[in-house]
């Protein structure tokens, strides 16, 4: 009889600290003819283990075929969709997880990182399924469960030679950073600011950024930039007679054709009809 015994070391670290990283939500997609494919973003990072058809993953700025047994992680705050077609419909897992961002070589910190699990598909499909199985149930202790697999899903994912993870708990640091950060959009909102400025006035990565303010003031960076932007223009429409350009300019918007879509989009009006709308209650109050 021939016997292998393996002991455990009690001082290997956990490298996942599972005081920031939490399993919000998982769910399950089949693309239809239904599928509102809308740019769009979360709070928190949202991981994707695809599990049948063809699609792209779609950025603001490029797509990205998607296959079987690929693993996607789009960080919190970047705007996404995915697109597929009807004769091969996109079928997926996605869970979202908070406190992660992830970042490859591959895809230098473009938001997402992505690893074909081809070879090994199947072992990632099962912990996939086993969450899936735990929160349908939710059976005593099914939330310790759940984050247990999440552990296990993420330590594989870190396994990979390209892919690192970052945990990102809030602390006095990131509170002291977003403040700066607050400030200076509130002191420059009219210059040509972007997130990496942003994130150099604080010392940080753009990513780190994003997830850190988004959770201490309930918005994006550059949402606030644009909430700034479209005050001041309030201000402007109401009290000025300059064209619907020249504000564009000095606010820093790219086109005059962006400042309106941005404020229609806050205002739920165009900037011209909320300058006709203000002018008219000044006219009654008169």
């Amino acid at each position: 009889m021939s016997t292998n015994r393996y002991a455990f070391d009690p001082l290997t670290v956990n490298p996942i600290d599972r005081t920031v990283t939490h399993l919000s939500y998982i769910s399950v997609a089949r693309y239809s003819s239904e599928w509102n494919s809308m740019l769009h973003t979360h709070p928190c990072a949202e991981v994707f283990f695809i599990t049948g058809g063809k699609g792209d993953l779609v950025l603001a700025d490029r797509q990205i075929p998607l296959h079987i047994h690929d693993v996607i992680i789009v960080n919190s705050n970047v705007e996404h969709t995915e697109i597929s077609a009807e004769e091969h419909p996109l079928e997926y897992i996605v869970m979202g997880v908070e406190g992660l961002e992830a970042f490859s070589d591959e895809e230098a910190d473009e938001g997402y990182s992505i690893i074909h699990y081809h070879p090994d598909g199947n072992t990632m499909l099962f912990y996939f399924r086993a969450l899936l199985k735990e929160i349908e149930a939710r059976l005593p202790g099914y939330d310790t469960v759940c984050q247990d697999l999440l552990e296990v899903v993420l330590l594989q994912l870190m396994r990979s030679s390209k892919f690192s993870l970052t945990f990102l708990p809030t602390s006095r640091k990131s509170t002291k950073e977003c403040a700066i950060v607050r400030r200076y959009i509130e002191n420059h909102f009219k210059e040509n600011l972007t997130l990496e400025q942003l994130a150099a006035v604080a010392h940080v990565n753009k990513y780190y950024l994003v997830h850190s303010f988004s959770r201490e003031y309930g918005t994006s960076p550059i949402n606030y930039l644009l909430s700034c932007r479209i005050q001041e223009s309030e201000h402007l429409l109401t009290e000025t007679a300059l064209s619907l350009s020249q504000i564009a300019g000095m606010l820093g918007f790219s086109s005059p054709s962006y400042f309106s879509q941005s404020f229609r989009r806050i205002r739920g009006i165009s900037p011209l009809q909320y300058r006709i709308q203000r002018r008219n209650e000044s006219s009654r109050q008169l």
